[in-house]
């Protein structure tokens, strides 16, 4: 990861592949993230972004609109 990237967590309620291919093209679409990934062994469903400029309330929103609920895990 480089000095321009910033690394965001969020607990989600993306638990399933399913889950994954609703989300996917939301995030896939949003040109600021690099890289996302959801760990659905996680209790958490944690979800985490390699980002370049996108903020964590851009990431919820994004999320939201694919209809699931989403909360930051950044301090």
């Amino acid at each position: 990861m480089d000095n321009n990237t910033t690394e965001l967590r969020f607990k989600t309620n993306i638990n399933c592949g399913g889950c994954i291919a609703t989300v996917k093209p939301f995030l896939d679409k949003a040109e600021e993230i690099i890289q996302w990934d959801v760990n659905t062994v996680d209790k958490n469903k944690v979800l985490t972004v390699q980002s370049k400029g996108i903020t964590a309330q851009q990431v919820i929103d994004t999320v939201q609109k694919a209809g699931f609920k989403i909360e930051s895990l950044n301090l």
